[in-house]
């Protein structure tokens, strides 16, 4: 009994404890210097960059402090860095050779940080998806749909693929399409859409409203009428200026037609004479 007593006093006033319980020490104060550096370092970042910025600057002064006080701990334990460095290096390239995907999509995380097409918050479009963006991480992007799903896009696949930015800019034009009839004035419909936009608030008097006349369709005269909003208001400008329309054209009597088919003789311009007969059989007998 007393043999394993003194094991433990000797284990006790040895080197290896002592050694054991400074890489602790170094490992609680890494862990409580990093935490207040990065969040210190993220609050002053934040009133000078972009949130994604900043959010990557505390997160890499985090892990770069915490890796620090890692390695002075393990040689506290007594490690060898040197051959500890080269067994990273040799697990490093290992791990790159497995995870090429990954590497490509960190990459483009670098690509993206640097080209700036997006921030967090913005609203993009990938493709058939759109959505707000939540997050850009070193692998891939974080997306919440207009109808409340997540989606992750690999890094990769936002540089190969056209983005557009749909909040970008601070104004967007609307172009609404309108069809009437042959017989109907274009000079009076053009005044009947100028006058529903400038009494619509939402729609901007600079860049003013453009009309643009599209050409003969199959039934009807097809226009163009495009109009500026304010970002925000895009969609509510959107959304109204239809119905306004609508009314007006009822309100001034200017026909939109349906698609229709009039059959032609051919040789003159009156149309084909259709004739419904009723070919039910009498009785007879």
């Amino acid at each position: 009994m007393s043999e394993y007593w003194s094991e433990i006093v000797n284990f006790l006033s040895s080197e290896k404890l002592w050694g054991v319980t400074r890489a602790i020490i170094v490992i609680i104060v890494g862990l409580v210097i990093a935490k207040l550096a990065s969040s210190g370092l993220g609050k002053i970042a934040s009133k000078k960059i972009d949130p994604h910025r900043a959010m990557i600057l505390k997160r890499g002064s985090y892990y770069l402090i915490l890796i620090l006080f890692l390695v002075t701990a393990l040689h506290q334990l007594g490690f060898n860095l040197s051959v500890l460095l080269g067994a990273a290096g040799i697990f490093s390239v290992a791990i790159g050779f497995a995870s090429q995907t990954s590497a490509s999509n960190l990459i483009s995380g670098l690509f993206l940080v640097a080209e700036r097409p997006f921030t967090v918050g913005d609203v993009i479009r990938v493709g058939t998806t759109t959505g707000e963006v939540l997050s850009i991480d070193p692998l891939s992007v974080k997306l919440r749909t207009f109808d409340n799903l997540f989606v992750r896009i690999p890094n990769e696949s936002l540089i190969k693929s056209e983005v557009t930015t749909l909040t970008r800019f601070p104004i967007r034009r609307a172009d609404l399409l309108v069809g009437v009839a042959y017989k109907e004035d274009l000079k009076k419909v053009r005044a009947i859409l100028e006058e529903v936009a400038d009494k619509n608030p939402l729609c901007l008097e600079e860049p003013k409203p453009r009309y643009i006349f599209q050409g003969f369709g199959d039934s009807s005269l097809d226009i163009q009428f495009s109009v500026w909003a304010k970002r925000e208001n895009f969609l509510d400008l959107k959304n109204n200026i239809y119905d306004e329309i609508k009314i007006a054209f009822d309100e001034q009597g200017v026909e939109i037609p349906f698609p229709h088919v009039s059959l032609y003789t051919g040789s003159v311009t009156e149309p084909f004479p259709i004739k419904s007969t009723d070919d039910t059989p009498s009785d007879q007998s």
